[in-house]
């Protein structure tokens, strides 16, 4: 029996959490950097919890206004500071709950620079290490930090988006240039099978690209999130996979 999980951030504001979680196998938590608090933290584990969801944590700059998703410039040491600072707050709310944590996965541009950049990288990896050096690891099938990563001896789970395109490179496409975010639920179900069944992508300019994936990424913060990942999920359900964190 072949299977896929399927991962959505929560904890990030969105009013339809309860939604998203009944969908998916792993959820990614907001540890208080791009978005969240405690109570938000507390709110999406007990409701992860009663899910039976995989819960990981989902670490970013630490720039509310700007969603995590504008780009900065920090120190290697101050990136691996704020990674594991925000796991290290997740696990200690998840303990309280006697939850554990399965999972890390750097959200927005922390994610998109580091996967380009291997001091960056090597800096994300730092921070999850020092914390939870035995959680799987929720990075782009190809860059950076599947790299560094390995390198850690970290458990690798490569990460496909059923809601992003990509570039030539493997990379997503920047979300400033148009076309990058897939609105199109026909498009995004095909894109996800894809992946899932052939194990390559279509890329901006229409070609194709090997991409290898044991998770996919349906983002919550769209304005079709739920329905967009009700029909991936129908669609990959209808192909006789299981739908689950391993």
């Amino acid at each position: 029996m072949r299977s896929i999980d399927l991962n959505a951030d929560l904890g990030e504001g969105c009013s339809h959490d309860a939604e998203l979680i009944a969908l998916v196998s792993s959820v990614n938590i907001a540890c208080g950097g791009h978005a969240g608090d405690e109570s938000t933290m507390h709110a999406a584990i007990e409701a992860s919890l009663a899910s039976d969801v995989a819960i990981g944590a989902h670490p970013g700059y630490e720039d509310h206004e700007h969603f995590g998703r504008r780009a900065l410039h920090l120190a290697p040491d101050k990136i691996a500071d704020l990674v594991s600072r925000q796991i290290e707050r997740l696990m200690k709310i998840a303990a309280r709950s006697d939850a554990i944590i399965h999972h890390v996965k750097p959200h927005g541009a922390l994610y998109q620079q580091a996967n380009q950049d291997p001091e960056m990288a090597t800096a994300v990896v730092n921070g999850v290490a020092r914390i939870h050096p035995r959680c799987k690891f929720y990075v782009p099938a190809s860059g950076e930090l599947a790299a560094a990563g390995k390198a850690a001896e970290l458990l690798i789970r490569n990460e496909g988006f059923a809601d992003r395109r990509y570039q030539e490179d493997g990379q997503l496409q920047p979300r400033n240039e148009d076309g990058s975010v897939i609105h199109d639920i026909g498009v995004a179900v095909a894109q996800s099978l894809e992946i899932a069944l052939h194990h390559r992508v279509m890329t901006a300019s229409h070609s194709f690209i090997p991409l290898h994936a044991q998770t996919l990424c349906i983002h919550g913060d769209g304005a079709n999130a739920v329905a967009l990942l009700q029909a991936v999920r129908s669609a990959l359900l209808k192909h006789e996979f299981t739908i689950l964190a391993r």
